[in-house]
C-alpha cells in the first residue's frame, strides 16, 4: 500500500471481497460520477474521489448488517489513510454510521450514492436501455414515483442536495454525464 492508495490498489481490494457483478457496477458507477464531481468543482485530486467512490461498499456483499464498520477494520487493516477511511464512513450517515459529511467530498458521495441506484433502475426501464439520452426530466418522474426503486432512500439525496447547496435537479444532471462517461464499463450504453 502507498501512503496514497491508487485505482489499481482499490480494485484489488474491491475484487477480494466482491464477487457480485451488481455491486461492482454499482462501486464503477459511484467512481465515475465522483470523479466528474471532482472535476466540476475543480479539485486538485481526481482520482482520491474515484478511489473513494469506487471502495465506498467494500464490506456491503459479505457484511451487509455491519456496513462500513467491516470497512474500517478492513481499510485500516491495510494501511489506508485516515480521510479516505472518513469519507467512506460518511456515506452511511444517519444509516449506519454517525460519520456526518464535511468536506466536500464526503457530501458527494453521500447525495450520489442512492441516487446512482435510482439512475440504473430508470435506465434499465427504458426501451433502448441507454443512459446516453437520459434526461432529469425522465429521471425526476421515477424519482416522484415512490413505488419505483422503493428501496432508494430519497431523503438522504435530498439532503445531500442540500448539503451541497445544489439544486436537486443540477445535482441529477452531473450524476448522469458523471454516468454517462462510464456508460461502457456499467453496461448502460444500449441500444443507440
Amino acid at each position: 500500500m502507498t501512503n496514497k492508495p491508487n485505482r489499481e490498489e482499490a480494485m484489488a481490494l474491491l475484487k477480494k471481497h466482491v464477487q457480485s457483478d451488481a455491486l461492482i457496477k454499482h462501486a464503477l458507477a459511484v467512481e465515475a460520477v465522483m470523479g466528474h464531481f471532482a472535476e466540476k468543482f475543480g479539485e486538485e485530486d481526481p482520482e482520491k474521489w474515484r478511489v473513494i467512490g469506487l471502495i465506498h461498499d467494500l464490506d456491503y456483499e459479505k457484511h451487509p448488517e455491519e456496513h462500513c464498520q467491516k470497512t474500517r477494520e478492513i481499510l485500516t487493516e491495510e494501511g489506508w489513510p485516515e480521510d479516505y477511511i472518513r469519507a467512506i464512513m460518511s456515506h452511511g450517515w444517519k444509516i449506519c454510521t454517525d460519520v456526518e459529511p464535511q468536506e466536500r467530498m464526503e457530501k458527494v458521495i453521500y447525495t450520489i450514492d442512492e441516487l446512482t441506484g435510482l439512475i440504473v433502475a430508470t435506465v434499465l426501464m427504458r426501451p433502448d436501455k441507454s443512459i446516453m439520452d437520459l434526461t432529469v426530466k425522465s429521471v425526476k418522474k421515477k424519482y416522484k414515483s415512490k413505488n419505483f426503486a422503493a428501496g432508494v432512500n430519497r431523503e438522504v439525496i435530498e439532503e445531500g442536495a442540500a448539503l451541497l447547496e445544489m439544486d436537486l435537479s443540477e445535482v441529477i444532471d452531473e450524476t448522469i454525464k458523471g454516468m454517462q462517461a462510464a456508460a461502457d464499463d456499467l453496461g448502460l450504453r444500449g441500444d443507440l
